[in-house]
């Protein structure tokens, strides 16, 4: 792996100023001098002309891009890495319409990159929490208030998914976050997801909303009465996860303005992975991304859910 620390886009392009070093960059990191086929792992590999390899068992020729989110694209790696690049180093993240304009794309080029890159932030969604969690949850989604009197949802208020989607969080203080997409906030449902996510161990701080009532018997849980005007009991507080939902919003709202209920959780990721390697420097969460590639998805099943 390259162990310079990318520290601007100047450095990343004086890092690979063409595609053969794009290539041999992710070789190291996908590959790490031992070739393995993206057909049959077990299989024999052989080195052919043109970064190309073969693979004995399949019969079938591959490269570093195969089965990756760079697999039948005809966009340059430096582009890629451009764009991974800047997605990963914006703290509210980069609009489709901005990086078309900083790489010279279309838009539709834009959001299919910004996509597929956002796939691949699930890798750091999906952590056991424990010691002091804070849990809560929220509603992504355009106001009534501020809508069209033509569009306005009527019994939308509170804790309404009829217009807007909900989302649930626990974080770990000091620690790691994770973040999904939910149907409701239910007791059944809240419940269900504290515990696939926090460790039984862990000392659970919320609300005082009912749907947390079902964790009481499992885990150590203390309230903060919102509802009372108290937001901190010695501490009892979910300051952290809400400091979390607003750096969420701030960046739906102001950099991509709207986000479907089908492609929520992709955004959610993308914010989760820069929460959780907030210590890490820009050139570490570059290689983090790149190193976890295989997450593609094609833009048919990306438009079609």
């Amino acid at each position: 792996m390259i162990n310079k620390d990318f520290k601007s886009i100047l450095d990343l392009l004086n890092t690979f100023p063409n595609e053969q070093t794009c290539i041999d960059h992710l070789e190291k990191l996908r590959w790490n001098g031992n070739v393995v086929s993206p057909f049959d792992s077990s299989s024999k590999v052989y080195n052919c002309k043109g970064n190309k390899y073969k693979c004995k068992n399949t019969g079938k020729y591959f490269n570093v891009r195969t089965q990756t989110i760079f697999d039948n694209t005809k966009m340059p790696l430096q582009k890629w890495f451009l764009a991974i690049w800047l997605v990963t180093s914006h703290k509210k993240g980069i609009s489709s319409l901005q990086l078309g304009r900083d790489l010279d794309i279309t838009q539709k080029s834009a959001w299919f990159m910004l996509q597929r890159i956002r796939n691949c932030f699930g890798i750091d969604n999906d952590t056991q929490l424990d010691n002091e969690v804070e849990v809560d949850e929220t509603y992504v989604g355009g106001k009534n208030k501020n809508r069209h009197s033509n569009k306005k949802v009527k019994n939308s208020q509170g804790r309404s998914s009829k217009d807007k989607t909900a989302v649930v969080g626990m974080v770990e203080r000091k620690g790691k976050l994770t973040a999904r997409t939910v149907e409701n906030v239910k007791s059944e449902t809240l419940t269900s997801e504290i515990i696939r996510n926090v460790k039984e161990s862990a000392k659970l701080y919320s609300d005082e909303w009912l749907g947390y009532k079902g964790v009481n018997r499992i885990y150590d849980h203390s309230i903060v009465k919102h509802n009372q005007k108290e937001y901190v009991n010695g501490r009892i507080h979910t300051n952290t996860i809400e400091g979390f939902w607003s750096l969420l919003k701030r960046g739906i709202i102001g950099i991509y303005h709207f986000t479907s209920k089908k492609h929520l959780q992709m955004y959610v990721d993308e914010f989760v992975f820069r929460y959780n390697t907030r210590k890490g420097t820009e050139s570490n969460r570059f290689n983090l991304l790149l190193s976890n590639i295989e997450n593609r998805i094609t833009y048919k099943e990306l438009i079609n859910g």
